[in-house]
């Protein structure tokens, strides 16, 4: 019986020290990420497009970018005309809109990527460049998502809460802003403008 007891005792005090190992290993992923995000950028990245082309994003250097994911079914849905009309309004002068939709938030993009593309252009002219469809929560969120939640200074890493979130990425591929989905494409203009001068 003693010995069944220190038998049991030591099983705890092993079980005890791997899970104090993989809570460390979490821990220390997490840290990676984070380091990461201060010495990546958003041009270290690439992406597929709707074509299936894998885009680097390193394409884009020297613009300003601003990253949107994007819902063909969402009450935000109307906010395509505005960020094509920014898109229109400056691209000739170095800033350009990134779509990426995603079908995480209510199943407000269920379409395939053909769909996805036919809609935006039927029904909101959208020109910009737009990417295969894809995940921007959870452990299937594609890289340059991880890095944009990551990436926003002086704020903590925050999942996407719904569609239409917006990222300002600068001339150098850093993160300066996000703008959660209520904020329309006409209200981040004077942003664009300032970082165009």
């Amino acid at each position: 019986m003693k010995n069944l007891i220190i038998i049991v005792i030591m099983a705890l005090a092993i079980a005890g020290c791997s899970s104090v190992k993989k809570n460390g290993e979490s821990e220390k992923n997490a840290n990676q990420v984070a380091l990461n995000s201060t010495t990546q950028t958003f041009y270290d990245f690439s992406a597929l497009n709707m074509q299936g082309k894998e885009i680097k994003l390193s394409d884009y250097k020297g613009k300003i970018v601003l990253v949107v994911n994007t819902a063909s079914k969402c009450g935000f849905t109307p906010q395509f005309a505005g960020l094509e009309e920014l898109y229109k309004k400056y691209s000739s002068r170095g800033f350009v809109v990134l779509g990426f939709p995603s079908n995480q938030f209510a199943n407000q993009d269920p379409g395939s990527n053909e769909e996805i593309l036919e809609f935006c252009k039927a029904n909101y002219g959208v020109t910009f460049p737009m990417f295969e469809k894809i995940d921007v929560n959870g452990e299937n969120a594609h890289p340059v998502y991880t890095y944009l939640k990551n990436s926003v200074p002086n704020a903590e890493p925050e999942k996407i809460k719904w569609n239409f979130t917006k990222f300002l990425i600068g001339k150098d591929g850093k993160t300066l802003k996000r703008y959660e989905s209520r904020v329309k494409p006409a209200d981040i203009e004077a942003d664009i403008q300032e970082l165009l001068k």
